[in-house]
């Protein structure tokens, strides 16, 4: 890894980057990895990550979010093709109460199947639209702050 790239010496993930653990690679280029997760939800199951590290979403720079698509969507397409499955989830928790159990920001690819018995996903609905229209309202309040 290059001297000015953010590494957690703790990260499991960083590791990996390191070449300090192995994985089954599957992508590869300057700033981005991806690697089958070794606890799949479903076969073909990857991870897509920034080589730097980067804790959450809300640390990761605007200036890696075109690596990481470019290598979502490549990763997304070829597991797509050799899994065959129907369709995929592209998922990314943050923080340990949606989900994070490694701290380096990092996308979920899993592939669906309709048979695979997994959940659809749980909706919900507001009380009426004028919640709604607050939540909205008071959500960009925090936007134009930022």
């Amino acid at each position: 890894m290059a001297d000015t790239m953010p590494v957690d010496e703790n990260c499991l993930f960083c590791k990996i980057v390191a070449g300090l653990i192995p994985c089954a690679r599957v992508y590869e280029d300057e700033k981005v990895l991806a690697f089958l997760d070794i606890n799949p939800i479903n076969r073909g199951h990857t991870l897509v990550l920034p080589k730097a590290h980067f804790p959450s979403l809300l640390e990761l720079p605007d200036s890696e979010g075109e690596s990481l698509l470019r290598g979502l969507r490549l990763v997304a397409g070829a597991v797509q093709k050799q899994t065959r499955c129907g369709g995929f989830n592209c998922i990314q928790n943050n923080f340990a109460s949606a989900g994070q159990v490694i701290f380096h920001s990092h996308w979920h690819i899993i592939p669906r199947f309709n048979s695979d018995g997994l959940p659809d996903w749980p909706g919900g609905a507001y009380s009426d639209s004028k919640e709604m229209e607050e939540l909205a309202r008071s959500i960009n309040a925090h936007i134009l702050k930022a």
